[in-house]
């Protein structure tokens, strides 16, 4: 049984666990009462066969495994989706970051981004995960362990990824860096 922080960041790799983690937290905060909810933000948006069918799998397997986690999708306005669906016994999980900050440098068709841009939003975010009345979990890949990419917008997209995943494990109380399926807690461990 894991002691569920305010806040926390989940850091990994592509199939490290890191959605896995969150949704064993949100079976521990489900079963600890019948009154509690807990609300996945997905931020995927579909712009592939490929994604779709991801998406889809992940559906599946998460009705599987958290039947009362209930899913709602936002590919940008974040703050704002966080405030709508916090309460006190509600937890939130974000899945994921990595994918919202691919919405906002290329925008989903059809969708406006805010006009006050994307690192105004970050603070936004911060200020609201610092106000919301119940725990937040937010799921983000580490990708900058390798060589420096090629290419100008990869290396612009690993650039901002590394500085949004640098100021959410300063915001949160607890970041938890998951390799290989193991929780790494390099914030905030559990007591």
């Amino acid at each position: 049984m894991h002691m569920l922080a305010r806040s926390e960041l989940i850091l990994g790799g592509q199939r490290s666990g890191k959605s896995r983690r969150a949704e064993n937290l949100a079976i521990e905060w489900l079963a600890a009462s019948p009154e509690r909810q807990a609300v996945l933000v997905a931020t995927a948006h579909v712009g592939d066969d490929e994604m779709q069918q991801r998406i889809v799998q992940h559906q599946i397997d998460r009705a599987r495994r958290v039947p009362r986690l209930v899913a709602v999708e936002e590919s940008l306005y974040l703050p704002a989706a966080l405030k709508l669906h916090s309460t006190d016994n509600t937890l939130l999980i974000v899945d994921c970051l990595t994918l919202w900050l691919v919405n906002w440098l290329m925008p989903p068709p059809g969708v406006p981004a805010p006009a006050q841009g994307f690192h105004h939003t970050v603070e936004q975010l911060v200020h609201t995960l610092h106000g919301l009345p119940g725990p937040v979990v937010l799921v983000s890949n580490e990708i900058g362990l390798g060589v420096v990419p090629m290419g100008k917008e990869v290396r612009h997209y690993v650039d901002e990824l590394g500085r949004l995943n640098q100021t959410m494990a300063d915001a949160c109380e607890r970041l938890t860096l998951m390799v290989a399926g193991q929780a790494l807690f390099v914030k905030g461990a559990p007591a």
